[in-house]
């Protein structure tokens, strides 16, 4: 799904059909699982060197195959009436930067909660290495900007996601899974680690390097990449 888009790219149904299908699906589960309340995140997908992404301020209950939206790598409009979301910035720039396949964007709590609190999400689970090491908060920016997709790119060096100041939460994937079950993984170990420090007397045990890099070597090759 991420870059097979093809010939096909341009056409109804195809490659195109069925990554829009996924994409709303992937958005309206944000809504569903509390990651996201309203229209206030955001989701793309790769298809050749077309991304799919989520329009402004439409409840994503109302999408249907007829809504996709498209723009090219330079943000310009392939397809589609409604326009994309305001964070589309953010988005284009994970995908010029790494190998993204798909981005998910979230104001979830808990997270969010988080990013007001410290620079960097405390390594207090091993699952940090899933997502290349301890999380950074990128430094606050006014929403759909170009300095706050700079800052996010400087916070994603070398991980696959990160909390945005005062804002929530970004991560990408080789697919719309993979993104998402990335950012469900970041508001639970930011819940967790609010949880652990609450406690009155007594500070969160926190992972060294070297225990969070056995965890990525055990990581590699695990499961699947959606």
């Amino acid at each position: 799904m991420a870059k097979d888009g093809g010939t096909d790219a341009g056409a109804p149904g195809g490659a195109v059909g069925e990554a829009w299908d996924a994409l709303v699906a992937t958005a309206r589960r944000t809504v569903a699982d509390g990651l996201v309340v309203g229209t206030s995140g955001n989701v793309s997908v790769r298809v050749g060197d077309l991304v799919l992404v989520t329009p402004s301020g439409v409840p994503y209950s109302r999408l249907t195959g007829d809504d996709v939206v498209a723009v090219d790598l330079d943000g310009r409009p392939v397809r589609g009436t409604l326009p994309p979301t305001s964070e589309l910035p953010v988005h284009l720039a994970v995908y010029r930067s790494t190998d993204a396949g798909a981005v998910v964007h979230t104001h979830a709590v808990h997270a969010t909660a988080v990013s007001t609190l410290v620079d960097e999400l405390p390594p207090v689970h091993y699952m940090a290495a899933a997502l290349g090491g301890p999380v950074r908060v990128a430094p606050y920016a006014l929403y759909g900007t170009r300095e706050l997709a700079e800052h996010m790119l400087t916070a994603l060096t070398g991980r696959t996601a990160c909390l945005l100041r005062n804002h929530g939460t970004i991560a990408y994937g080789a697919t719309l899974d993979q993104a998402y079950d990335r950012t469900a993984q970041l508001e639970w170990m930011c819940r967790v680690w609010l949880a652990a420090d609450s406690h009155p007397t007594r500070t969160p045990a926190l992972l060294t390097p070297d225990q969070l890099a056995e965890t990525a070597e055990k990581l590699r090759g695990y499961g699947h990449p959606g």
